[in-house]
């Protein structure tokens, strides 16, 4: 092949690759032509505006007429509430004043009735509630006052007919439960509850049954010293966010010179029977109290004696107290009423039966207690009689026998006797309650965290 021939060649076969990379191309866009295409087919089209139906909302819906709405709410009643706290000089008619009443007969209902007068006696810093109408007078008055046992009662002086009446009702608490924890940094239990380290100090009352429920194991004047410690567990009740008073202990664990002391309050659901028990069910609770009487003096023990009517040497098996009559006599402990009557030479008597075989008897009451009929049941210090001298008796003294299976027996010898144990199905509950205020304890730490349980 000369030379002219191959070049001639070459351009050949570069005219061919390019004819074919031209068609290839040409080819590709024809398919994309086609695809624009087939979309815009498929793609609806949008409805046009105009020709869209048009619903009118004023057809459907009703607008209320304002003007009946305003001619409404004049005819009804307006009534107004106002609260006022009482200041120091107050007087009824400044307060009612300050909360909008201008109602002069309420003010004489108030200062003439017996019970409504009772709303002079809130002291400074509570406050009183008034309802109103819009003429100022008054539609109704609450006031929380003090009541029985501590527990403050709600008093209502509320408008009737053309006149007045007024009540009251116990109010409704609101029970807490508050976890405290310090450290004792002198030779004072009491200053270290003062201390206001978690917001709050530790009422007195809960100090006193803290001393009283470890009492037995710890000596408070003299055992305390620098880096004891003690957790408590207590109820408080609180009225309109303040506090109106503390409950029971519901645990305490004392660490006194290393050694931990722990109580647990357990009442049976079922017996309906409480104490305070350890954390293995012990009870901590002595069986027996020392005296019946909280304040007397022993004028005969348990000995042989010249009776002091036949005037005969015979045995004396019980001990008497003097005391004045008609002081209170307190069951010594747990049980129920065996007898309740006049017994020949004892007079007005009661006899309670304990757990295990024992019984303990009263004699010469001056009186026997209300509710003391057999079968009734008593608690450790619920009083049960007063101190007399009926029967075979030369003055008032309460004569206390304490018996084993209806024999007497010197209860000075029978110290250390404690609560009857729980019962198995009760043992098993009391570990559930146990368990939680172990929890309790573990959450409060050596620094003193107040926490709120409940």
């Amino acid at each position: 092949m000369n030379p002219i021939h191959k070049i001639t060649g070459k351009r050949w076969f570069g005219l061919a690759d390019t004819s074919r990379k031209t068609r290839i191309v040409g080819a590709g866009a024809v398919a994309l032509a086609l695809c624009a295409f087939g979309a815009v087919a498929v793609a609806p089209v949008a409805p046009d505006p105009a020709d869209m139906p048009v619903t009118s909302v004023a057809e459907n819906l009703a607008l209320p007429n304002l003007a009946d709405q305003i001619a409404a709410l004049q005819e009804d009643e307006q009534q107004f509430i106002h609260q006022e706290s009482v200041r120091s000089g107050d007087s009824i008619g400044s307060t009612l004043s300050r909360m909008g009443v201008d109602d002069a007969d309420a003010q004489k209902f108030i200062r003439t009735d017996k019970l409504a007068r009772r709303v002079l006696s809130v002291k400074n810093g509570k406050r009183l509630q008034a309802e109103t109408d819009e003429n100022g007078l008054l539609l109704s008055l609450r006031a929380t006052i003090p009541g029985k046992a501590n527990v403050p009662t709600i008093l209502t002086i509320a408008r009737k007919g053309e006149g007045f009446v007024a009540s009251e009702a116990p109010a409704k608490l609101e029970r807490r439960v508050e976890m405290r924890s310090r450290q004792i940094n002198s030779s004072s239990l009491y200053s270290a509850t003062d201390a206001n380290v978690d917001g709050g100090s530790i009422p007195d009352s809960v100090v006193s049954e803290i001393v009283q429920m470890f009492s037995t194991n710890i000596d408070f004047r003299n055992d305390i010293k620098r880096g004891d410690r003690f957790n408590v567990v207590y109820e408080t009740f609180w009225l309109d966010g303040e506090m109106v008073k503390t409950g029971r202990i519901l645990a305490g664990e004392f660490i006194n010179r290393g050694t931990s002391y722990q109580a647990v309050w357990f009442e049976d659901p079922v017996s309906k029977q409480g104490g305070y028990y350890s954390l293995d069910g012990k009870s901590l609770k002595k069986a027996f109290l020392k005296s019946p009487i909280a304040f007397s003096r022993v004028s005969s023990g348990f000995s042989n004696r010249i009776h002091p009517i036949s005037g005969k040497w015979k045995a004396h098996k019980g001990i008497d107290y003097a005391a004045p009559t008609g002081t209170p006599i307190r069951a010594a402990g747990d049980g129920t009423v065996d007898f309740a009557g006049v017994g020949n030479g004892y007079g007005n008597m009661v006899v309670l039966k304990h757990w295990n075989n024992y019984s303990t008897a009263y004699a010469h009451m001056s009186r026997i207690g209300t509710g003391m009929r057999k079968g009734a049941k008593v608690s450790q210090g619920q009083v049960i009689g007063y101190v007399g001298s009926t029967g075979w008796s030369t003055g008032a003294h309460l004569h206390y026998e304490f018996r084993v299976a209806n024999v007497a027996r010197d209860p000075s010898a029978l110290k250390g006797l404690t609560q009857a144990p729980l019962t198995s199905a009760e043992l098993a509950r009391f570990k559930m309650a146990a368990a939680e205020m172990n929890h309790r304890f573990s959450l409060l730490t050596p620094g003193g965290n107040a926490m709120a349980a409940r």
